[in-house]
């Protein structure tokens, strides 16, 4: 059962980080990194806040947590595209937007992660 409730949390993710990386491509063009940027740190400050959260309620089970935090959050969020937007810049000669992608995206998604935590401790 618990990989049904994963992998079905996985198609949510995807099916939530694709409308969102099309809106970021509908509202800012195509070409985009910041549908990319939108999902990682989002993605960082749910898993942070729902873990926090989750881990302190008696009541939330293993099976709903992996269902949540490795299913819907790891379907949403991705490490790959951020990869391959930063190569596609770096192949374009964009070197400055290249490392600021990178540097946004750790920072910021680190930053993310650390204030979800601390909002689900804090209910």
């Amino acid at each position: 059962m618990l990989y049904l409730l994963v992998a079905a949390g996985g198609a949510l993710g995807t099916l939530l980080r694709l409308a969102v990386g099309r809106l970021a491509i509908h509202l800012l063009g195509p070409g985009t990194v910041w549908g990319t940027f939108i999902v990682n740190v989002t993605g960082s400050f749910a898993l942070g806040f729902f873990l926090a959260y989750a881990l302190q309620r008696n009541g939330i089970s293993g099976d709903l947590r992996a269902m949540v935090a490795i299913g819907l959050l790891g379907g949403y969020t991705t490490f790959s595209t951020l990869s391959y937007d930063t190569i596609r810049l770096l192949e374009s000669g964009e070197l400055t937007r290249a490392g600021i992608n990178i540097v946004a995206n750790l920072a910021v998604g680190l930053a993310a992660a650390y204030l979800g935590i601390l909002s689900g401790r804090a209910l």
